[in-house]
């Protein structure tokens, strides 16, 4: 070691797992980023980081920093949990979903445009349907 480099500043390596661990983070936030119609820019925009590190955090290249999970969670719509790969505390009762929650997690997978006509067309139903 460095005789001026500190122990605790000194780089760590990365196991096997951790690294499948990034890159399967970096395909969640790919994969709901595109559902939510938001470029690489605007992302690194909220997170005030560049483009190519938000390409970075994507393929799995770089870390992302625990401090910046709650601001890449917000950006994204998500619950950190869902964000990190855990399923939603709701969402883990025994047996299957009812039908209605079903549809729900459906229609939040969508893109935002198509999430406000889904819901256009509701709120048109439920208003005819309480006359």
């Amino acid at each position: 070691m460095d005789a001026f480099m500190h122990p605790i500043l000194a780089p760590m390596a990365i196991s096997k797992q951790e690294r499948a661990f990034f890159a399967q983070l970096g395909e969640r936030i790919a994969q709901r980023r595109r559902d939510q119609a938001i470029t690489q820019a605007q992302l690194a925009a909220a997170l005030n980081v560049s483009q190519q590190t938000i390409q970075a955090y994507e393929v799995g290249r770089r870390r992302i920093p625990v401090s910046a999970l709650p601001t890449l969670a917000k950006a994204l719509d998500l619950a950190i949990e869902e964000l990190l790969g855990a399923t939603p505390a709701a969402s883990r009762r025994r047996g299957p979903p009812p039908r209605l929650q079903q549809h729900m997690e459906r229609i939040s997978q969508l893109p935002k445009p198509k999430q406000r006509f889904v819901m256009e067309i509701l709120e048109t139903v439920l208003t005819q349907a309480s006359r």
